[in-house]
């Protein structure tokens, strides 16, 4: 799978400001001219953070790659902007001091262990976003929250299976499924600024 260039993932901000802001006004938009790779199927996640203080504002995404990235991307940044049931819905004129992220997956792999310890070995920072599953319960962590957040592998798994409702050493105890996944990450310097692709290198 091809990875984004610059210029196709500040596309890929831009669009996403673009469908939240006119989402807002009351208003739906279509990308009429876009790159070539967004019509592949592709996982993606929007999340919003507040300016300039960082914190999470919603972050939502789709991560398997079911749809075209370009439709992925459009429901997505809805969705983070007022559907985030930790938050209340973003308001237009928030807008103006939120910085726009956005993650594109690459399909996500089951990590195959015979001892759970060996997913300390298998899983690495700044590399490896995480899906787990066990009967009804799922869980994601993007690639970037363990390094934002200063956890080494034990800690991330413990709060990947909190994120899935499921006790902090599940990863451990229960027959578990986990997936890692990778993830291209752009995003905006300051709202409506320059767009980087940000490294998760430690």
């Amino acid at each position: 799978m091809d990875r984004l260039t610059l210029e196709e993932g500040t596309f890929a901000v831009r669009y996403a400001r673009a469908v939240i802001e006119n989402h807002l006004a009351g208003r739906d938009i279509e990308a009429v001219e876009y790159p070539e790779k967004f019509n592949e199927p592709r996982g993606v996640f929007v999340t919003l953070h507040t300016y300039p203080e960082r914190a999470l504002r919603g972050c939502i995404g789709i991560p398997e790659p079911i749809m075209p990235l370009i439709k992925a991307l459009k429901e997505a940044a809805i969705s983070a902007a007022v559907k985030d049931p930790r938050f209340p819905p973003v308001t237009l004129e928030e807008m103006d001091n939120i910085v726009v992220e956005v993650s594109v997956l690459t399909p996500p792999k089951l990590i195959e262990v015979e001892d759970p310890l060996e997913y300390l070995e298998k899983i690495e920072i700044g590399r490896d976003g995480l899906i787990i599953e066990y009967g009804i319960y799922r869980g994601l962590l993007l690639p970037q929250v363990p390094v934002e957040q200063g956890w080494e592998v034990a800690e991330y798994l413990s709060h990947l299976c909190l994120k899935a409702s499921l006790p902090p050493d599940a990863w451990l105890k229960y027959p578990v499924k986990i997936y890692s996944f990778q993830a291209q990450i752009f995003e905006e310097v300051s709202p409506r600024g320059p767009v980087v692709e940000k490294s998760l290198g430690r």
